[in-house]
């Protein structure tokens, strides 16, 4: 016979996580592993305790639901299912890549519905495998559609998350799967990220791309030296030097170089 499902609940609102682990409990095939009070709570649990389901509020201060996907460790994943006041944007993309979501006030039927389609999950690891590529897609899909711009951004420093405000960084370079970000004091770090997606969550009056794989914030530049080809080394107020494209210094020119 098959252990029952092990869930843990990431909500910030107090009233919001105790119903849900009420409905839970209620579950003869659950077993509630744990609570957190917000996403990096979250991360620490699910790391811990490696529980088959996920639910997590969308909408939580600093570490979203979505921001809690982006720190999880490789492997780390489960199954997760995302809790939302009415969002479009979040559940067009949840739609769209089959990912589970539950509406607040949260049903007792319709969690019931999300727990027999993990059971279901977890008993064929094909789909589970699935389930956590569509998941990465739609937080992707739902950070591009969100037309806030971010304005801090969560890196893993060992155990610990450090909430890096946007305005600190003075640039972000990609180096395969991961970015670099160097900050204007000249610390660094690093997540797993795509430039392309970061890109479109940070204003863009305050960076720039300044090649292929480097973006800028603007008030960091300091000097802009040019190079053969119409290229331009740029000087930042940390100490980096950074080489621009020949693409991205016509760009450049455009918009900084010019009175």
């Amino acid at each position: 016979m098959r252990d029952r499902l092990r869930v843990v609940v990431a909500d910030d609102e107090r009233p919001a996580r105790s119903l849900l682990l009420s409905m839970l409990r209620r579950f003869d095939d659950v077993e509630v592993v744990g609570e957190a009070v917000d996403g990096a709570a979250a991360v620490e649990l699910i790391e811990r305790e490696k529980p088959d389901l996920a639910l997590l509020d969308l909408q939580m201060p600093e570490v979203d639901g979505i921001g809690v996907v982006r720190l999880l460790k490789r492997g780390a994943m489960p199954m997760l299912a995302f809790i939302t006041a009415y969002d479009e944007y979040a559940v067009r993309a949840f739609e769209l890549n089959a990912v589970d979501y539950l509406l607040k006030p949260v049903d007792a039927a319709r969690l019931r519905e999300t727990v027999s389609r993990a059971i279901d999950r977890l008993d064929r690891d094909d789909a589970r495998a699935t389930a956590v590529k569509n998941v990465r897609s739609a937080a992707s899909a739902f950070e591009a559609a969100s037309a806030t711009p971010l304005r801090r951004i969560p890196v893993r420093r060992k155990n610990e998350i450090v909430l890096v405000p946007v305005s600190d960084v003075a640039s972000v370079i990609a180096d395969g799967e991961l970015l670099h970000v160097t900050t204007i004091r000249g610390v660094k770090h690093t997540i797993s990220y795509r430039l392309k997606d970061l890109e479109g969550r940070l204003d863009p009056e305050e960076f720039i791309r300044v090649s292929r794989g480097i973006l800028v914030n603007i008030s960091a530049i300091t000097k802009a030296t040019p190079m053969p080809g119409g290229m331009f080394v740029l000087s930042l107020s940390n100490g980096q030097e950074l080489h621009t494209s020949r693409f991205h210094s016509r760009l450049l020119r455009e918009r900084l170089l010019k009175l």
